[in-house]
């Protein structure tokens, strides 16, 4: 009798199981894998942005600390927003002060000066400002200063803006026929140029006479309106950046199209203000332009999340400064 022996071995129905079970083992170990590889990536690119914002805090903190007059003559705090601020600093230690701008680019700022002039005996003059804004508006100001016949205390300009009376430049402190600006005052003008579009008057009083020649002979006012303002762009991610901006000419500059900007951080995600303003005593400054006149103090405030829709949540980074030239004793 002969007898057959069975061959060992896999039926096709065996073998299609086995890739089957095989593939869900090694699709389940390669998700796994590109799982974990995406969290680490994700945890480092995070920990970089940490790192970033927090040596960009330590730069802030260092420059704000030696804000100084500009070399123009600029008082040491330009623009004091929640999220932008703007001060003179020689931040590279050239002997040359820089005009330096740290702000969140969801945060727009501009800034226009225009002159006027007056020939008559308590005359006045006026500028318009027009197509301002790009986004929301968040706050304007208006420095004005004025040139002429202004040594007296009944010699003074009224200042309006769109009809609204905001003060009185000189009266006292000022010159007849400087040939410089003086009697610099700054008023908030936020209500004014909501609509992007605001008008000024300098409205001297009848004892300005017109025997002023810086320029322009006979003149009895001149008026500076130097108008800046801050807005909310919601149409673009939020970047902190800085701009620098070196002065050039004699006298010295600082001119806009010159300005160096650099990344901060791309991951910032401030709801609320970056910059804070504290007054001699700590009280928290909220208004204009105390913060431009009154700040001595300032906490510097980040929320970094590379994507706020991911675990882990947002890193908070938070320090304090004291601005050595401005401070009192």
């Amino acid at each position: 009798m002969i007898y057959f022996k069975r061959q060992e071995g896999f039926t096709l129905v065996e073998t299609l199981v086995m890739i089957f079970v095989f593939a869900l083992i090694m699709g389940a170990t390669a998700e796994f894998i590109l799982m974990s590889y995406r969290a680490y990536s994700y945890s480092m690119q995070q920990a970089i942005a940490v790192n970033e914002a927090r040596k960009g805090i330590e730069t802030m903190i260092r420059e704000i600390r030696e804000a100084k007059n500009g070399d123009d003559g600029s008082y040491p705090i330009e623009e004091a927003g929640d999220k932008e601020f703007v001060f003179y600093a020689d931040i590279d230690k050239d002997g040359a002060t820089e005009r330096v701008r740290y702000f969140l680019n969801t945060t727009n700022s501009g800034s226009q000066t225009q002159d006027c002039v007056t020939f008559s005996d308590g005359g006045s003059c006026s500028v318009s400002f027009n197509n301002l804004l790009s986004g929301t508006l968040q706050s304007a100001q208006v420095s004005v200063s004025v040139e002429g016949d202004f040594g007296w205390s009944l010699e003074y300009a009224d200042i309006y803006a769109d009809g609204v009376y905001l003060g009185r430049v000189c009266g006292t402190g000022c010159s007849d026929c400087a040939g410089t600006w003086q009697g610099n005052a700054v008023f908030d003008v936020t209500d004014q140029v909501l609509d992007g579009d605001v008008q000024f008057i300098a409205d001297a009083s009848s004892r300005v006479n017109d025997i002023c020649d810086w320029e322009e002979s006979n003149h009895s006012m001149k008026a500076r309106f130097e108008l800046t303002w801050t807005e909310n762009l919601s149409s673009v991610s939020p970047i902190f950046k800085k701009g620098v901006i070196d002065p050039v000419g004699d006298p010295p500059q600082y001119l806009p199209d010159q300005e160096r900007i650099s990344i901060i951080s791309s991951y910032v995600r401030n709801a609320p203000p970056i910059f804070r303003y504290y007054d001699a005593q700590g009280n928290l400054i909220e208004d204009y332009p105390s913060r431009l006149i009154d700040t001595k103090m300032m906490s510097l405030y980040l929320v970094v999340d590379v994507d706020p829709n991911r675990s882990p949540p947002p890193v908070e980074l938070e320090s304090s400064v004291q601005l050595r030239n401005l401070k009192t004793e």
